[in-house]
């Protein structure tokens, strides 16, 4: 992967907002002071009258995006993603989610992309925690690319929705013409023996993973599973059905993330085998993102050696 383009998932959410919010006056962002960091300036300085900033209120924002969504705006939440999900939580169950509301939560620094900001800053269970809340739709982009379709996919989607961004630049690994549908994982790469399903940044490791495991004669299976809820069930039986082993890959807790949602499916199904790779039950820290990804065995030798032992 010579001359890598890398862009944040947060900077394709940014200019697809804007766009958006041209063409349909309904699309609202409703910001909680952090507009710089999760790129929704540019939205709020060419739409002033469909943007709110509410402060650091996360909580009255998601009453406020509420609201909004009963006179038939579209509202965008805008913040980080450990406030989005965890500071938002009961306002998103009684508030949004309960009353099926079409309000959108957007947010940057998911998983642990906040780095050199810490623990507290790193959303490694909100995915996990919004998945069990009923008519929760939660997307996870992969790059700058799918970021854009998928914001406007989800724009276009009624009812709930969260998604999730990375702060840290990754690889743009998609051309402008590909098709993603909220849902339905996007195959990456075809194999017969072992399948990778990976969301969000952990995707371009899964596609170097399968690079390198070619070239000792193993052929993986590569899918974007973007969608944590609803699952694209159909694709997970079919790897169990025709290759029968699973990788996870996700910067996420391990716990209730993807790797719980795939394995749901497949214990249901009775056979196969999952392995899970993602953060391993444990709090983040300060240091690189890079680094935090390794020491949770989130690396392209972890995924390769994991899919010569399953």
């Amino acid at each position: 992967m010579a001359d890598i383009i890398k862009k944040a998932t947060r900077e394709g959410f940014g200019e697809e907002i804007v766009a958006l919010g041209e063409k349909n006056k309904n699309i609202y962002i409703v910001d909680v002071d952090i507009a710089k960091s999760c790129k929704s300036t540019a939205f709020g300085n060419a739409y002033p009258k469909q943007h709110v900033n509410v402060g650091i209120a996360e909580q009255n924002a998601a009453g406020i995006a509420a609201g909004l969504a009963t006179t038939g705006k579209i509202p965008f939440v805008v913040t980080y993603a450990v406030f989005g999900s965890l500071r938002m939580c009961e306002m998103i169950r009684q508030e949004i989610c309960y009353p099926n509301l079409n309000v959108k939560i957007a947010c940057s620094h998911g998983g642990v992309t906040p780095a050199n900001d810490g623990a507290s800053h790193q959303a490694i269970e909100d995915m996990g925690v919004l998945r069990t809340i009923p008519n929760m739709t939660i997307v996870m982009p992969a790059d700058y690319i799918s970021a854009k379709k998928l914001t406007a996919a989800v724009a276009e989607k009624h009812g709930p929705c969260y998604i999730r961004f990375t702060r840290d630049a990754i690889p743009v690994i998609y051309e402008e013409d590909t098709v993603f549908e909220i849902g339905k994982a996007h195959l990456v790469k075809d194999g017969q023996d072992v399948a990778i399903i990976a969301n969000g940044d952990t995707v371009r490791l899964a596609i170097t993973a399968a690079e390198e495991l070619a070239k000792e004669g193993i052929t993986a299976k590569v899918l974007d599973m973007h969608t944590i809820k609803p699952l694209d069930v159909d694709a997970v039986k079919d790897c169990i059905e025709h290759i029968g082993k699973i990788i996870t890959v996700e910067d996420h807790n391990i716990l209730n993330g993807l790797g719980s949602a795939v394995c749901e499916v497949v214990a249901e199904m009775g056979k196969g085998k999952v392995k899970r790779i993602g953060i391993r039950d444990q709090f983040g820290e300060s240091a690189p993102y890079e680094r935090l990804l390794a020491k949770n065995g989130i690396t392209v030798e972890d995924i390769v050696a994991t899919a010569k032992k399953l």
